[in-house]
């Protein structure tokens, strides 16, 4: 029997009945052979930490554009956030914690440089719109490994798309990401628009430090074990009623305060059309595209799909130094 079969079996003994087992999966689109070590979601896992895309998030905004100073949250550190809180609330119920990680890990690979800015960018300009959980898909699909993609499994695939609120993820796994993915935002959002002077904790409504905490650690943790409680032995992921209204309540509080914040946002209107820029430049001059993406239009890609695939995969200071080539004169020489 391989390590491979033993973890697979002591899943089997161990893990919840609502789990998603790795003997249970529906596999991937390309069959290949099994690894002797790792079972399938640790290897979607690996995958995906590995990958150039995932790297790149370390480089891409959170919130915050051009923040001045280094415990800012950058989408990677988002990631890892959103990916421990998925894998503590999966140990607690004896759920899959590989399938979380992975799901976890590759959910906002799709994003584009400057957050939600250059998202919606992208979603003005390109006829066929843009969101990035889709975008998230496409990488790992069409982009990744030089248009090889990652070949990951169909849990993990439907976990990645299905990340968003409006999201259905078939597994309870999905289900944990994507209210982790909230969880996480909303907390070290807050825990980032404090240290920048955007709000205090005291101007917290008082119904919502009461029921939740008054510290982003205590709200977390209320979030966290609230989660865990509520889902116990149940075939779906929730949290109790006045729990998730106070969350909600927080998540309207930070959109009034933070997210729609003129003072906190003030970069974004440069941003969002630096990115409108860059769309239209490569659109416009093809030829200028790395080779992977020209070859993907001659290939017979959609080529406003394959230009937003390359400028939503651009870290912030990637974007803005193409868009001083592209757009900036340049010094005369000789």
């Amino acid at each position: 029997m391989t390590i491979r079969e033993q973890l697979e079996l002591r899943e089997i003994n161990y893990l919840s009945p609502y789990a998603m087992l790795n003997v249970h999966s529906k596999g991937r689109k390309k069959e290949e052979p099994q690894c002797d070590i790792r079972p399938l979601f640790q290897r979607d896992r690996d995958r995906i930490l590995h990958c150039k895309s995932f790297r790149r998030l370390r480089q891409k905004t959170q919130v915050f554009l051009i923040a001045r100073g280094d415990h800012y949250r950058t989408r990677l550190t988002h990631t890892l956030e959103v990916s421990q809180n998925a894998r503590t609330i999966a140990k607690a119920l004896r759920l899959n914690e590989d399938l979380v990680e992975a799901i976890a890990l590759g959910h906002d690979l799709g994003h584009t440089p400057f957050g939600h800015a250059g998202e919606r960018a992208l979603n003005k300009v390109a006829s066929k719109g843009f969101r990035h959980n889709e975008q998230s898909i496409r990488v790992v699909e069409k982009i990744e490994k030089n248009g090889e993609g990652l070949n990951l499994t169909l849990e993990v695939l439907d976990g990645i798309k299905n990340h968003q609120t409006s999201g259905e993820p078939s597994t309870l796994e999905g289900q944990i990401v994507r209210l982790s993915d909230k969880i996480a935002y909303i907390n070290h959002d807050m825990d980032d628009a404090i240290r920048g002077g955007v709000l205090k904790e005291e101007d917290i409504p008082k119904d919502i430090t009461d029921c939740l905490g008054d510290s982003s650690r205590k709200r977390l943790d209320t979030m966290v074990h609230d989660v865990i409680t509520s889902s116990m032995e149940q075939n779906k992921i929730i949290m109790s009623p006045s729990i998730y209204q106070a969350t909600m309540d927080l998540r309207s509080y930070m959109f009034e305060r933070v997210y729609l914040n003129h003072a906190a946002k003030a970069q974004e209107e440069k941003a969002v059309a630096l990115i409108e820029q860059l769309f239209y430049y490569y659109l416009k001059n093809p030829k200028s595209l790395p080779t992977q993406y020209k070859e993907m239009i001659e290939k017979g890609e959609d080529k406003e799909v394959v230009v937003c695939d390359f400028v939503a995969g651009m870290t912030d200071n990637f974007a803005v130094k193409k868009f001083e080539e592209s757009y900036v004169p340049q010094a005369w020489t000789l």
